[in-house]
């Protein structure tokens, strides 16, 4: 089966092929790789957590490690926040870091998550946090309780309380779905026997824009991912595809066919008519927004074979951005605008490949053979990706230099087009 996201490109008569495409996981993670500089961290299991189904140390720990910046220490000792802790000792076991905390249920149902975390090189203390939570969100409460350890020990902000969309097929069902950062929790947001590709969201982290095909073509709707309403957002003549919101959510761009050969325009987060920005002789389509709102990145073959360019969001100048290889589609934008992450083919490989934008350095990231849809974590530091592995579709993360990678693993369907969320939730 063609992946959808090339099978659509194929239809609109460009370019490509590849294969297909989960249901929730229980708690499981695959990390591999091994980082150059590395915070070493024990974290003890919290008190009391094994009488709940949450495991919220395992939690903060994958997180910490998937991050490539942490190295797990064994803590086997009964610690919580309460404890006399001996820093030196764990100084002397090669700890930077410790955490300890415990959970308990009071008496409402709700929960009680305390922690405390101490720097064991200065012998001091640096956070010590309760947060009060339903059981719904001990999940969230355990990422949460990272992004802090994250942020007080690296001074930015950590995204394992962020969330992922990404598209689920199971047997003739696909699934829009909406979990942690982590892969796992989370909503489904749609159900349909057609294909839903492209995932969106938008600057607030309410809705989501998509593609699907449940009109027997290309349609691009809008989903408010609070209520669940949903909106047709652009179905004019031909195809409609790849949605990418602007930085201050007033507008998207897209690709239509309504004029001939697929191009790109904008339309109002409102809907209504959509405005042109190219007319070339090929197809330009997978528009994607710089962060500061000025550039729009897109893909193209009007030069042959697709490659990165860029032009104004407004219009003008069309720059080519990707020279290096025949084939480099699917561009994705850091958020601090420098780093350009594509998918490039080599002898008939797809695979993740990074590029300053200032110097032109490319980084190859992967090694795989059928990497998709690359998209960055709101602090820069991470891609969610989607690839091939042993006859599965799955979802990795990588960190930026290749070393650390983290397979988001399920129960077997298969995963596709992951597309980062922002920060807030």
């Amino acid at each position: 089966m063609h992946r959808p996201r090339r099978a659509l490109l194929a239809a609109l008569g460009a370019w490509g092929t590849g294969a297909a495409w989960p249901a929730l996981a229980q708690f499981r993670v695959e990390i591999s790789g091994v980082g150059a500089t590395q915070v070493p961290i024990a974290i003890a299991a919290f008190r009391d957590e094994a009488k709940y189904p949450v495991p919220i140390a395992a939690l903060v720990r994958a997180d910490l490690e998937r991050s490539g910046l942490f190295r797990n220490l064994a803590a086997d000792e009964a610690l919580d926040e309460r404890s006399n802790v001996d820093l030196t000792q764990w100084r002397g076991r090669g700890a930077d870091a410790l955490v300890a905390g415990s959970l308990a249920r009071l008496a409402d149902g709700r929960f009680d998550v305390r922690y405390k975390l101490w720097d064991a090189v200065r012998n001091t203390q640096l956070l010590g946090q309760s947060k009060v939570v339903l059981a719904a969100d001990l999940r969230l409460a355990a990422h949460r309780v990272a992004d802090e350890i994250h942020e007080k020990l690296t001074g930015e902000r950590g995204v394992y309380a962020t969330r992922i969309a990404f598209v689920v097929r199971s047997g003739r069902r696909y699934e829009l779905r909406v979990t942690d950062a982590d892969g796992e929790g989370g909503q489904i947001a749609l159900t349909s026997p057609e294909p839903v590709i492209s995932p969106a969201w938008a600057p607030d982290g309410k809705r989501l824009a998509y593609v699907s095909f449940e009109m027997q073509k290309a349609v691009v709707w809008v989903q408010d991912l609070g209520t669940g309403e949903r909106r047709v957002l652009a179905n004019f003549r031909g195809s409609n595809s790849a949605p990418a919101w602007s930085p201050d959510g007033r507008q998207l761009a897209v690709t239509l066919s309504q004029d001939g050969l697929a191009q790109l325009y904008t339309i109002s987060a409102g809907g209504g008519a959509p405005t042109r920005l190219t007319s070339s002789s090929g197809i330009d389509t997978e528009p994607v927004y710089a962060p500061d709102g000025r550039w729009i990145f897109f893909v193209s073959d009007r030069g042959g074979g697709p490659q990165v360019y860029r032009l104004p969001a407004g219009g003008g100048a069309v720059e080519r951005v990707t020279f290096v290889g025949d084939y480099n589609i699917s561009p994705a934008v850091s958020p601090d605008g420098k780093q350009l992450a594509f998918i490039t083919r080599q002898n008939q490989a797809f695979r993740l490949m990074i590029q300053d934008l200032d110097s032109g350095t490319l980084t190859p990231l992967t090694d795989t053979n059928d990497d998709e849809s690359p998209s960055f974590a709101p602090n820069g530091r991470l891609l969610v990706y989607a690839t091939r592995l042993q006859g599965a579709d799955v979802l990795m993360t990588t960190t930026l230099d290749g070393k650390i990678k983290t397979r988001l693993l399920t129960s077997g369907a298969d995963m596709r087009e992951p597309a980062w969320g922002p920060f807030g939730r």
